[in-house]
């Protein structure tokens, strides 16, 4: 990481964000920050809160109060409490291209080549030059590990090349950060060995990330911060060696212990 303040600014900083289906509460008031080049895991159990606050940070979901900004760029919003939506769907669109989203189901399209995938959204999306998509995406289906399965559709991959697809095109978006929410659960754990490479060399490259993950050996060795959800509340955060080395609060050993004994 760089000791340049300019570029060690906030990516993504959500404050007092709280998130609400009915009358149950998910997030209870939750502060995160990504600066420009850290790698972010939330880690917690099911229902702590972790993918829903990162649907919210990527507008795929609304929240009920709190703020929520983009290289300090605040959304705009209107209405309060269920009723709150935002005001800007042109900013929407802006904020999105830039998170591009990695989601535990690949979400592929099953018609198109993996290519077409990979290069459908800076299409149709950003509107870019087909020779330069084209380009992007078959340098990032390389970068990736799968150059050669350009032509192939999704039902002939495996689910780690399918997921790693999926990843190339988060990256042919050329997005501000990457958002992972539970990239490698579907996986069994030789597939999920080849994600997590992919994973860790994004983060030596110094890709701003946000990401959820059950793999705590994963949120160790990528992170620059760690943030344990519970009950929609952030229990306790810091840097990994901390968190996974001397965990203060006796829920996040409690869960540490657990997820040793799985």
């Amino acid at each position: 990481m760089t000791d340049n303040p300019r570029l060690q600014s906030p990516v993504i900083e959500i404050r007092e964000l709280h998130k609400s289906y009915d009358a149950l509460e998910v997030l209870k008031g939750v502060n995160i920050t990504a600066r420009r080049g850290d790698v972010v895991s939330l880690i917690g159990s099911s229902g702590s809160g972790k993918s829903t606050l990162l649907r919210c940070a990527n507008l795929l979901e609304d929240s009920q109060s709190g703020e929520i900004l983009f290289e300090g760029e605040a959304v705009h919003w209107r209405g309060k409490g269920l009723h709150r939506h935002p005001a800007d769907r042109h900013q929407v669109t802006r904020i999105r291209t830039n998170l591009s989203m990695v989601f535990q189901q690949f979400n592929l399209w099953s018609h198109m080549t993996i290519l077409q995938n990979v290069m459908e959204a800076p299409l149709t999306v950003l509107r870019r030059d087909r020779h330069e998509v084209e380009e992007n995406a078959r340098r990032y289906l390389a970068k990736v590990g799968i150059g050669d399965k350009c032509d192939v559709f999704p039902a002939q991959l495996s689910g780690g090349q399918q997921q790693r697809a999926a990843i190339a095109r988060a990256l042919c978006m050329e997005p501000r950060a990457l958002l992972f929410d539970e990239p490698t659960s579907a996986l069994d754990p030789e597939l999920e060995q080849e994600v997590v490479k992919v994973i860790k060399a994004l983060a030596d490259e110094g890709r701003t990330m946000i990401l959820v993950t059950h793999d705590m050996r994963l949120a160790a060795d990528v992170s620059d911060h760690v943030v344990f959800l519970h009950k929609g509340l952030v229990e306790e955060e810091g840097p990994p060696d901390q968190l996974f080395g001397q965990p203060k609060t006796p829920r996040l050993q409690q869960f540490l212990s657990s997820t040793v004994a799985a």
